[in-house]
């Protein structure tokens, strides 16, 4: 049987507040319900956060565990098959974890030549999506059928296992990908213009909470492997041999490259 293990998730209001240093302030009971944020801002801060997410994991631990002879799967949830979840696959896997939760943010990634034709953009997506492919930058606009707020950030070939996996895949409709190509696009979704500072914190502590998720499943899946040499879990990662850090040790890794830029932005408004 498999036991999923759960771990304590910092929330970052906490965070800021001890960070600043001194004792924090008695709060009045309207504290952090005023829209501080523009639905735009809150979109990039998350963003950024799945950006250096996304990196650290494609590279520290699908490409340094390759390397290890560790294996990365699309069907990886399958009881025959004893590997990770790939790239794009860790980030369904995010989706699907903020989906399942109380704050209404949506997470998806498309592509104009997606492997799963059913993440082809189309629409307002797919014409922003040239733009996007042209000078890189995050488009932003109101989608009127779904009543959601969007926000469509570059997905970029940043890694050799992203261009080697979607080349030689048996579903790809291209199979020319280099390191840098813009690949497709992470899109996100919310339905108010506006955040408090409450409903920001509440984002991005759904995102960090779905990337703990997933990763967690992912040595879960480890722990029930039969054939495979399994890796030793703890403090050190795959750079170092056949190592997986906890799930501690890697949200702890993405906070030290991602929070200082959240944090201004929280502390500003604050």
């Amino acid at each position: 049987m498999k036991i999923l293990k759960t771990i304590t998730i910092p929330i970052l209001s906490t965070l800021i507040l001890q960070g600043c240093g001194g004792v924090p302030e008695e709060k009045s009971e309207t504290a952090g319900m005023e829209n501080v944020f523009s639905v735009e801002e809150v979109l990039e801060m998350v963003a950024k956060e799945n950006d250096v997410t996304r990196t650290l994991y494609t590279k520290a631990i699908v490409g340094k565990g390759k390397a290890q002879g560790m294996k990365f799967d699309e069907d990886w949830r399958k009881d025959d098959v004893e590997a990770g979840p790939l790239p794009a696959l860790f980030l369904r896997g995010v989706a699907t974890s903020i989906r399942k939760g109380p704050v209404p943010l949506g997470l998806y990634l498309g592509s104009d030549f997606p492997v799963n034709a059913a993440n082809k953009f189309e629409g307002r997506q797919a014409e922003l999506f040239k733009e996007i492919k042209v000078d890189q930058k995050p488009k932003f606009f109101y989608d009127e059928g779904q009543k959601l707020h969007t926000a469509m950030f570059a997905d970029l070939a940043s890694a050799g296992a992203c261009v080697t996996c979607h080349n030689s895949h048996p579903q790809t409709t291209k199979s020319d990908w280099k390191l840098g190509d813009v690949m497709g696009a992470t899109t996100w979704q919310y339905p108010k213009d506006s955040l408090t500072y409450k409903e920001t914190v509440a984002v991005l502590n759904s995102y960090a909470k779905g990337t703990v998720d997933i990763y967690l499943e992912y040595l879960d899946e480890i722990e029930a492997f039969k054939e495979s040499e399994k890796p030793e879990i703890g403090i050190k990662w795959p750079e170092e041999g056949n190592f997986l850090p906890t799930a501690e040790v890697f949200l702890d890794s993405v906070k030290k490259l991602s929070s200082y830029e959240t944090m201004k932005h929280l502390v500003a408004a604050k």
